[in-house]
């Protein structure tokens, strides 16, 4: 701006300061279009750079009459806006940091499942691999919850042979994962 526009805008800004509302609609014409570029040229988004424009002028209304220097009221203003352009990009980015950190405890959460998932396939085959008494002993007992002493009544045999034919299943099934863990 040139030394013609300052005085334009020192004169306005003294009239406001005095008490003319009618200056600020003066400055609003002069600056508005100028505010909003100066924005979508820091956001790239036209809509984001005319609210970043709006809430420069609330703020260049809310504080003009502590404003020392009227000449400088271009610089100033423009310097608002800048301030507030790049509050948003901040406050942009540290949104999208949320969003990706949350992702990445997300994606971690799905490998964990799959995890999981492909563990209890490995005991699923491993289970159908046992022999078909040392299944149903397995199967009762951890899947539906019985007792040695109930499982002992279900299959019709001593409950120390419950407790050998789980043992032994379990020695299996340890036996099958440690090796299978070494293969992964």
């Amino acid at each position: 701006m040139n030394s013609e526009q300052r005085k334009i805008d020192k004169q306005l800004v003294l009239e406001y300061q005095s008490g003319n509302k009618s200056a600020m609609v003066v400055l609003v014409k002069r600056w508005h279009k100028l505010f909003c570029e100066k924005a979508f040229y820091i956001l790239k988004d036209a809509d984001a750079a005319k609210d970043i424009a709006q809430d420069s002028w609330n703020i260049i209304m809310d504080k003009i009459c502590n404003l020392n220097n009227p000449e400088s009221f271009g610089s100033w203003g423009m310097r608002i806006v800048y301030t507030k352009s790049i509050d948003l990009i901040k406050a942009k980015n540290r949104k999208l940091s949320e969003l990706e950190s949350y992702k990445y405890e997300q994606d971690i959460l799905d490998v964990q499942d799959d995890d999981n998932e492909s563990l209890k396939r490995k005991l699923l085959h491993t289970v159908k691999k046992l022999p078909d008494n040392q299944q149903a002993v397995i199967k009762l007992f951890y899947v539906e919850d019985y007792s040695l002493k109930e499982i002992s009544a279900i299959l019709n045999i001593s409950v120390g042979t419950a407790k050998s034919r789980l043992f032994h299943a379990r020695e299996k099934l340890k036996e099958t994962l440690k090796y299978r863990n070494y293969e992964d």
